[in-house]
């Protein structure tokens, strides 16, 4: 399985350089990723009657929503991004007032560059990680702290609740951003690279180790305060950092990892449970308000049927990526409760170590009491968690 075309990822295919930009100039892009989801079925014809129907679409349509992802059509797979669901959702209930654009595998930028970009209204929508999209708005980093709504369950629990979307969406909404709906990938993990001789059980176990981390500053204080040297590393450079030994671990859910090419680059996967490794698909809400009352709300009930989506996918692509992941020679390790009480007591949302961000982010420590209250009660939707 090819993920990389001419050194971007684009769509899973077979076709040469030339004969993709020539197909690109004669159908268009999107005609294109959207045909190319439909293999090993792909064919020329295929993707005239694609490009014939998209052409219909967006000509019919009043407005134009361009949609940037940074994974390839058919990486849901093993990655649960539900990419072509989403565009297709908001195309059908809003009846075809809005067209959708998609433009997947990073062709328009990756983490923060697509916040950046839906913030300014360059797109209209982007998919991208809670720690990119926490400098544009810093009040969803609280996801962030260490065990407090660390599973799937309860980080559902929480951002569906009422507490979280009248507290953190209202301030997301000041920084120029509509939250469209989050993507469940599962916790956090802690991998260690081929030769590092020592599985992650407990925080003793990453003592001074090398440890990749994200822009995220909730995560590096995370990391310090379980005993790792946090080393940041752009994205794009941490599987050569890994291979090369400039960084001895990082932390991302298992199928990030398999998605971002680690496969053959990790010696072991330990399910530690931390931090909710999630998604954001974002919208610019001046757009978005910009529309008429019907579109605005075919695309919020777009985006709650592909968060619904989203949730039915996570155990299918957990299970793909491990057992791809396992094939290349990576060994997995669930701690034991003991062993999880370990981490939570050193690095936990408890620590008085937190009490200051919480305080910045929540508003007060009673608020976010009310926040892990919501994460610790069931609501409306069910998904699975990663076992042990």
């Amino acid at each position: 399985m090819r993920d990389k075309l001419f050194g971007e990822n684009v769509f899973q295919s077979p076709i040469s350089r030339r004969r993709f930009w020539q197909l690109t100039r004669t159908y268009g892009f999107t005609a294109l990723a959207v045909t190319a989801a439909g293999l090993p079925m792909f064919s020329e014809e295929a993707l005239a009657q694609t490009a014939k129907e998209e052409k219909e679409r967006q000509k019919s349509a009043k407005s134009t929503m361009n949609l940037a992802t940074e994974y390839v059509v058919g990486a849901t797979r093993y990655y649960p991004l539900v990419q072509l669901n989403l565009k297709e959702n908001i195309q059908n209930l809003t009846n075809g007032e809005v067209y959708v654009k998609l433009s997947p595998g990073g062709v328009l930028g990756k983490g923060g560059a697509l916040a950046s970009k839906v913030q300014s209204n360059t797109i209209q929508a982007a998919q991208h990680s809670v720690s990119n999209f926490a400098p544009f708005a810093p009040a969803i980093d609280l996801i962030n702290v260490p065990y407090w709504a660390n599973t799937n369950q309860k980080f559902v629990n929480l951002v569906t609740s009422k507490a979280w979307r009248d507290a953190v969406h209202t301030r997301v909404n000041e920084r120029g951003f509509e939250v469209l709906l989050y993507l469940v990938l599962d916790p956090r993990t802690a991998a260690t690279r081929k030769g590092f001789g020592k599985v992650l059980k407990t925080p003793e176990d990453m003592k001074g180790m090398k440890f990749r981390v994200p822009g995220s500053k909730i995560l590096q204080q995370f990391y310090r305060m379980a005993g790792a040297n946090p080393t940041p590393v752009a994205w794009g450079e941490t599987p050569t950092a890994i291979k090369e030994g400039v960084a001895d671990g990082l932390d991302p859910a298992l199928v990030a990892l398999y998605a971002a090419g680690f496969s053959g680059l990790l010696e072991t996967v330990s399910f530690i449970k931390s931090v909710e490794d999630a998604q954001v698909y974002s919208c610019n809400l001046q757009w978005l308000r910009g529309l008429s009352d019907t579109a605005q709300e075919g695309i919020r009930r777009a985006a709650e049927i592909t968060f619904q989506q989203n949730l039915a996918q996570v155990p299918a692509s957990r299970a793909f990526a491990m057992a791809e992941m396992a094939r290349s020679g990576t060994a997995y390790y669930a701690p034991n409760e003991g062993e999880l009480a370990q981490w939570k007591e050193k690095t936990g949302a408890q620590r008085p170590e937190w009490d200051d961000l919480k305080k910045s982010l929540a508003g007060s420590l009673a608020k976010f009491g009310e926040f892990e209250e919501a994460a610790n009660v069931q609501g409306r939707y069910y998904v699975d968690d990663v076992k042990g």
